[in-house]
């Protein structure tokens, strides 16, 4: 329990793809989060003390919030941080300058994920972003300049975008991470309104090029989505691919914690604002061993080191390699998967294919 993730829901925009739990400024809304989340924070640590190797501050926009809020959010949280802790803070290209980078230095923040999306106007335009490419390119300078680890958000595969000027722009800006994405229209979203639909063959020619073109600069697609620098991997992400616990505050955020006997883990999730603020508690959701095996699978297939089977079985205490021998064979002679002792690694054509990989493994697990 040495990684913790912190939800700050509050956004300047709401853009139109997005489904996460955001909201705008209320009036007192932030106050109020402020002295709950203070609240929730001493409770946890009185049971979880120790120090954090990873704190992960996302949204929303945590940048989106004032100095003095933002020093009163790190005020709220009571835990040490370990010497080379990784802590992440979201931020949108649009609420960062120079004086913002320096408080965000001071408060411990060493790593920027910003989402940045696109470097092309009418791109971001449509993407319903407040910032322009000027802005973008400019927040990535002063992020660099001011000593920060940086990663980028893409969203790849729009009918109106040049993909590759986006990605080459990206590498060759100097971060040490980017995340590629295509756009997932989610159901009542305003794009879902309005029709708009997905298009699988020009998204998976786009992550393609995602991985040529950021490859050739040095940046190495270490999970489905994700590309760093050697040593630029992002911990706290890491965290929740190889399906370990971690912490989490704020309203709508989740974390696992661990079970016992029959429950190998809990699963805690808070509800939305409002009901946060009158002190709800969590929805909590029993995960077993075999679901804890299958989940493991499923995500740690996204990363190129794969999943150590043999690892799975001690966690779990279940016969695991015998029930997958079968199907990860067969699915290494299709070129899938491929086998090194007891570790399951994605080939660059399973990749693609990951949802047929892990049915087939679920199903063995559960034959």
């Amino acid at each position: 329990m040495a990684s913790l993730y912190l939800h700050v829901p509050f956004c300047p925009t709401l853009c139109p793809y997005c489904d996460f739990h955001v909201v705008r400024r209320g009036p007192g809304w932030v106050e109020a989060y402020l002295k709950r989340l203070s609240e929730e924070a001493q409770r946890l640590h009185e049971s979880h003390p120790q120090p954090l190797k990873t704190l992960y501050l996302g949204g929303g926009t945590p940048s989106f919030l004032r100095d003095r809020e933002l020093v009163s959010l790190f005020q709220a949280l009571p835990w040490e941080l370990e010497a080379d802790a990784e802590v992440t803070l979201e931020a949108n290209p649009g609420t960062l300058n120079q004086q913002r980078l320096a408080l965000l230095k001071d408060l411990g923040v060493n790593r920027l994920s910003l989402g940045v999306q696109s470097f092309q106007d009418r791109v971001l335009k449509f993407l319903g972003r407040a910032h322009g490419r000027k802005g973008a390119l400019k927040a990535v300078e002063l992020a660099l300049e001011g000593g920060f680890r940086v990663s980028l958000d893409l969203i790849l595969g729009l009918p109106m975008q040049d993909v590759e000027q986006d990605l080459k722009e990206a590498a060759f800006l100097g971060v040490g991470h980017v995340s590629a994405y295509t756009l997932q229209v989610e159901k009542g979203t305003p794009f879902a309104l309005l029709g708009l639909g997905e298009d699988p063959e020009r998204e998976g020619w786009a992550m393609e090029r995602a991985e040529e073109v950021l490859g050739e600069a040095g940046l190495w697609r270490y999970e489905v989505s994700n590309f760093a620098r050697p040593k630029e991997e992002a911990q706290h992400n890491l965290v929740y691919w190889r399906n370990g616990f971690w912490l989490a505050l704020g309203p709508g955020a989740t974390g696992q914690y661990p079970g016992m006997g029959a429950v190998y883990a809990f699963r805690r999730t808070n509800p939305p604002l409002p009901r946060w603020l009158l002190g709800e508690p969590p929805q909590e959701e029993a995960i077993s061993p075999l679901e804890h095996a299958k989940e493991s699978l499923m995500l740690g297939l996204r990363l190129r080191e794969g999943v150590d089977v043999e690892a799975l079985e001690r966690r779990t205490g279940l016969p695991l390699r015998p029930r997958l021998e079968d199907a990860a064979r067969n699915l290494a002679q299709e070129g899938y998967l491929e086998v090194e002792g007891s570790r399951l690694k994605p080939t660059p054509k399973g990749l693609p294919l990951l949802h047929r990989v892990v049915l087939e493994l679920w199903e063995a697990l559960e034959g």
